[in-house]
């Protein structure tokens, strides 16, 4: 049967509760714990994920209904008129409140058993900024016959327990089993302290079932320090996490911090290419999509494709988002000349890093290996031909320079583990033949490419595609990170 624990894997590659820290390892200032979102947005709120998934079934009887948006809302948008819950025609009573860019559905009771559930987020909901989403937000799932009583548990830490000699300017963090209740993960749940004394100072956030603390300068060197999550966090079923206390001691030196790749506007696209967008099968993009200096007509396969009233944007059913493209009206033109002039230079950027910490690593066959944080150059193709595990941290950054094609074989899957996220990956391919995905392939990461991107049938991915030619689908799945 399949719980919430169950389908939390699901949850990892969509990114549950999205939010990055704003100050990355060294920051400088002291000052109070917060928590700060600095994820590139588009301009209108978009539906990341939710919990349960589209089509979930055995659900817990007693879980929350979630949704994760890609940006901060108007709070006063937040309602249980603009989040409702249906079993057909029949509401649901409940509660909505909203906490770290997520609407929550709290029902007053369990909900029945075997029974399925239609939730709504209508376009009621706008940002800070007054944007509203584009189309009402729909989707459903199916009970089972039981509820979850089991707390979330901690997987792992970074660092780990008695772990001696880290560096300085590391962040600190736990990955959870399943989502927590975002309203649960606030700066008293979080907390780390220098030998039992004041509490460190410092950023904290949550994303992708991983808590994650980032102290706002270098900690001392050669010092214990104790990190503690306490039973004031839940899961979305109400259970409370047994609480959590772990150590280490710093050394006396730091690490290298490769910096993520700056997406400017472009990182505000689930798909932007110059040339065309086309997909056939029954597709579904999570994000806004993009052409310049192509016109609409070089989107096809998304029909009906209507434009706004204003004529600013178009939507389409398999999108969750806006589509966008160079011959629409004012101020659109502008908007896409500098998300492409943000995409090439962020290609640019890529490219360009220097002293890479690997090169021509196992002559570009990675299937089956497991990839640290750094910088990787390739003089060739890099064909992955089995199962890849990214293995780091969520504020560990890895940057792939490949001076031939990225192959991604059928069926095979790119694994994040350990906390790492998709957004902090980027493939940087300079190819002829661009980035080729197999059938039912799954990619993570920003595929920042000089030429042609391809998905075929079944290819999922959760990040970006963003190419300085042509992206064609073929029923695929796009999730932006």
């Amino acid at each position: 049967m399949q719980t919430l624990k169950q389908y939390s894997n699901h949850l990892l590659l969509s990114i549950l509760f999205m939010l990055t820290v704003f100050i990355a390892g060294c920051g400088g200032g002291g000052g109070g714990t917060t928590i700060t979102e600095t994820t590139e947005v588009s301009a209108t709120p978009v539906v990341l994920s939710t919990a349960p998934l589209n089509g979930d079934d055995n659900v817990t009887l007693n879980t929350n209904i979630a949704a994760l948006f890609n940006k901060e809302l108007n709070q006063t948008t937040v309602s249980k008129t603009t989040f409702t819950l249906k079993s057909g025609a029949t509401a649901v009573d409940g509660n909505v409140s909203y906490a770290n860019n997520a609407m929550i559905f709290n029902p007053d009771a369990d909900l029945t058993a075997s029974t399925e559930y239609n939730a709504t987020i209508t376009t009621g909901v706008t940002d800070s900024e007054g944007n509203a989403l584009a189309a009402d937000y729909v989707w459903s799932f199916t009970t089972g016959t039981d509820s979850d009583n089991t707390p979330p548990t901690v997987l792992s830490t970074d660092p780990d327990d008695n772990e001696i000699g880290v560096p300085m300017n590391r962040s600190v963090s736990a990955l959870f089993s399943e989502p927590l209740d975002p309203s649960t993960v606030n700066v008293d749940t979080f907390t780390l302290t220098k030998n039992g004394g004041a509490a460190v100072t410092g950023v904290m956030s949550y994303e992708s079932n991983t808590m994650i603390f980032d102290p706002a300068v270098d900690l001392d060197a050669n010092s214990t320090y104790d990190a503690n999550i306490t039973a004031g966090v839940t899961d979305l079923a109400g259970n409370p996490l047994a609480a959590k206390t772990w150590s280490f001691t710093t050394g006396d030196t730091t690490e290298k911090v490769l910096a993520p790749v700056n997406l400017g506007t472009a990182g505000s696209f689930a798909i932007l290419s110059k040339t065309g967008i086309s997909t056939t099968g029954t597709t579904a993009i999570t994000g806004d999509i993009g052409v310049s200096p192509a016109a609409l007509t070089y989107i096809t396969g998304f029909d009906p494709m209507p434009l706004s009233p204003d004529g600013t944007y178009a939507t389409s059913s398999i999108v969750t988002g806006k589509i966008y493209a160079a011959d629409m009206a004012t101020p659109t033109p502008a908007k896409m000349t500098a998300a492409v002039s943000d995409m090439e230079i962020a290609y640019t950027d890529a490219a360009g890093r220097t002293l890479p910490d690997f090169t021509e690593l196992h002559g570009g066959a990675l299937g089956g290996k497991a990839l640290v944080p750094g910088l990787y150059k390739w003089g060739t193709n890099v064909l992955i031909n089995s199962e890849v595990f990214i293995s780091g941290g969520a504020t560990d950054v890895w940057i792939f320079q490949i001076s031939g094609d990225l192959i991604v074989a059928n069926g095979v899957k790119i694994t994040l583990t350990g906390g790492a996220l998709a957004k902090n990956i980027f493939w940087q391919v300079a190819g002829g033949a661009g980035v080729s995905l197999g059938t039912t392939a799954e990619f993570k990461g920003i595929a920042l490419v000089a030429k042609k991107i391809s998905l075929t049938t079944g290819a999922k991915t959760n990040g970006r595609l963003l190419s300085q030619t042509a992206v064609t689908l073929d029923a695929n799945a796009v999730t932006q990170p």
